[in-house]
């Protein structure tokens, strides 16, 4: 129950950091000539779904990204995946229900890794902070989420 409460300050922290200040130099780096996502677009590149995922669905894999989900997703996602997290409300969010095949029946696995490695609208990336064998074990837990 004390989880979120730790989780919630670096959840309020990220938007305020991702926004830089109307006194802050341009930056020279070829990224910041690259357009921004449409708010609340995932920054999934068009061959993202052509990605194919590596890492086999073994018992250990599934149960290392179900705890990594219960730390870093059900919050938000819910701990069965149906979207009813405990942040859902408090956020105003609308999450999808990942306890329903058609939910993702539409998105590749290469579509899936891109959004949880780079996030979407409010929800923050893994980014580096996770391996990508990790990422890809995430993949496939929520995947399995639809089949329980």
């Amino acid at each position: 129950m004390l989880k979120p409460l730790f989780l919630l300050p670096a959840l309020l922290f990220v938007p305020l950091a991702a926004q830089t200040p109307a006194t802050a130099p341009p930056t020279t780096t070829a990224s910041a000539a690259a357009p921004a996502p449409a708010a609340g677009a995932a920054n999934v590149p068009a061959d993202a779904a052509k990605l194919v995922n590596p890492v086999k669905p073994t018992a250990a894999v599934l149960a290392r990204a179900g705890k990594t989900y219960g730390y870093d997703c059900a919050m938000c996602h819910g701990a069965t995946g149906d979207g009813k997290g405990e942040l859902v409300a408090d956020m105003k969010l609308s999450m999808k229900d990942f306890t329903d095949p058609a939910t993702l029946s539409s998105l590749s696995d290469g579509d899936i890794f891109t959004t949880i490695k780079n996030g979407k609208g409010q929800m923050t990336g893994e980014g580096d902070r996770a391996k990508p064998d990790d990422v890809w074990g995430l993949v496939l837990y929520v995947r399995s989420l639809a089949k329980k």
